[in-house]
């Protein structure tokens, strides 16, 4: 054998060798070691078992101690619970027999009831046939049957509640007034107190004074000329009659009569009388009008102590100053009522400021209703509109103669103040025509009133006094028939102011002795 594969040889064995004693030793070290683990497992299991006995026997006692408790609670609870029920049964026990009492009193009340209804019908038909009897022999002792005096008895029961109306009203009236008037007095006499106004009465004529009879041919001039320039240039009339030194300018525009007047007595102050120089002091007149309208329509605001007016609206207010109506100037008018209207309202805790413009305001439509067609409260809301005012002095002055609605208390107030301006007397003057027509009115009105016998208007229509029929007319039925009258008077006649009505009633006796 080589001596290179011996130890080859060698190694291979020895390599087998040492393979065979290391699974020889691996396998008895594996054998101890799981030998080892499976009797540790085995003891853990068995002090497992022994814990977990231990366990359950101390979860069973603390199971039976809980049962144990709650078994003593519930036997506790039970006795209270029978407890309760016997008493609660004892208590309706003790109710039922008070309800059985109860049901026998009611059931001997019905009982009673019963056996009282049976006895009250009997004696209801008992009382029935009374009253037959006695309405059959009263209906033969006075001659009326029911119907009858059913009717009678109504009649006087209206007499007597007619009475007592009557009589209700009377003082109703009288508390009402007796209140209301002190302080209607202590405004109104207050507000007029504080308010002085001049009147000037003027008409549709002025009258311009001349120096001589020959100045009428002057003013005439060669056929005619000179006074048709002048009735050309301000569209008035001039009347020249047998009036001695006298020229009258005649026309319903007061502020052309005014320009008229201003250059013809210009013209007979310079003497020189032709057309060009009428021309010339028609013009020097109207500007000269135009300036006294624009400071008059000033002095009008500053006495009112209202302003912010439009420019324009001041001059139709100072236009006002040649405007009249009735014989009442009209801005005097329109100034007074300002002023009633301010009084009354700082009287009553209202705008001042607003009735006192809307006052001023009022009767402005007057200014152009010579130039516009309709009424002077149609042509004054166009203008105030116009002009930019505000919408509750529109309605102020729009509703002053009741044409529209008003909604607001000023202005109502301004319907009053234009009330009280126009009837305090010397105001205003009217045409005789006007005055008979509105005093046989009045009269008619109360004569075609029953109950009347005779009416007769006195203190120029401020007071009608009516003469009763006294077989038609009870005393209690007086203040009935004098509030009748004032009601009919005021739905039918146009009157400015108040008209007192007085009724009187007077029952004479009479007998002679023979």
């Amino acid at each position: 054998m080589s001596p290179v594969i011996l130890p080859i040889l060698v190694g291979i064995v020895t390599l087998i060798i040492g393979l065979l004693v290391g699974y020889i030793y691996r396998k008895n070290v594996g054998e101890k070691a799981i030998g080892s683990a499976e009797q540790k497992a085995k003891n853990l299991i068995l002090d497992a078992e022994n814990k977990s006995e231990t366990i359950k026997k101390e979860i069973i006692l603390e199971a039976k101690e809980d049962a144990h408790r709650v078994r003593s609670d519930l036997e506790r609870e039970i006795k209270e619970r029978r407890s309760e029920i016997q008493r609660t049964e004892r208590k309706l026990v003790q109710k039922e027999d008070s309800l059985d009492k109860k049901i026998e009193n009611i059931e001997r009340k019905e009982a009673n009831i019963s056996r009282q209804a049976d006895e009250i019908a009997a004696k209801n038909k008992e009382l029935d046939t009374f009253l037959i009897k006695k309405r059959e022999e009263l209906e033969k002792i006075s001659g009326y049957t029911q119907e009858q005096a059913k009717e009678l008895l109504l009649e006087e029961i209206e007499k007597d509640v007619r009475h007592d109306a009557s009589v209700m009203i009377r003082d109703i009236e009288a508390k009402a007034k007796e209140e209301a008037d002190k302080k209607a007095k202590y405004i109104i006499t207050g507000a007029i107190q504080r308010c002085a106004a001049d009147h000037v009465a003027e008409s549709t004529v002025s009258v311009v004074a001349l120096p001589n009879d020959d100045m009428k041919g002057r003013i005439i001039g060669r056929e005619g000329r000179n006074i048709r320039v002048i009735e050309t240039l301000t569209g008035v009339d001039l009347i020249i009659d047998d009036t001695p030194e006298a020229v009258i300018i005649s026309g319903f525009d007061p502020v052309r009569r005014e320009i008229a007047r201003l250059a013809l007595e210009k013209l007979i102050l310079d003497g020189r009388i032709h057309p060009a120089r009428i021309e010339e002091m028609v013009e020097k007149a109207t500007k000269e009008v135009n300036a006294i309208m624009k400071e008059e329509g000033e002095q009008a605001t500053f006495e009112v102590g209202i302003h912010n007016f439009h420019p324009e609206l001041v001059k139709l207010l100072g236009r006002l100053k040649y405007r009249t109506s009735y014989g009442q100037n009209v801005l005097k008018h329109s100034i007074e009522v300002a002023q009633l209207a301010g009084l009354m309202a700082g009287e009553l805790g209202l705008d001042v400021k607003l009735a006192k413009r809307a006052g001023l305001l009022h009767d402005i439509g007057k200014a152009l209703d010579h130039e516009y067609e309709g009424t002077h409260v149609d042509i004054g809301i166009d203008i105030l509109k116009k002009y930019k005012e505000n919408q509750a002095v529109i309605n102020g002055m729009a509703a002053h103669h009741g044409d529209y609605e008003p909604q607001s208390m000023e202005a109502v107030l301004i319907a009053a103040a234009d009330a009280l301006s126009a009837a305090r007397p010397g105001a205003r003057r009217e045409t005789l025509d006007v005055y008979i027509k509105r005093l046989e009115k009045l009269e008619e009105i109360a004569n075609t009133t029953d109950g009347v016998d005779k009416a007769y208007a006195i203190q120029a229509g401020r007071e009608i006094r009516i003469v009763a029929k006294p077989e038609a007319v009870r005393d209690d039925e007086v203040a009935l028939l004098a509030r009748d009258i004032a009601k009919k008077i005021e739905s039918e006649l146009e009157y400015p102011g108040q008209i007192k009505v007085n009724v009187v009633r007077e029952t004479r006796a009479i007998d002679y002795a023979k």
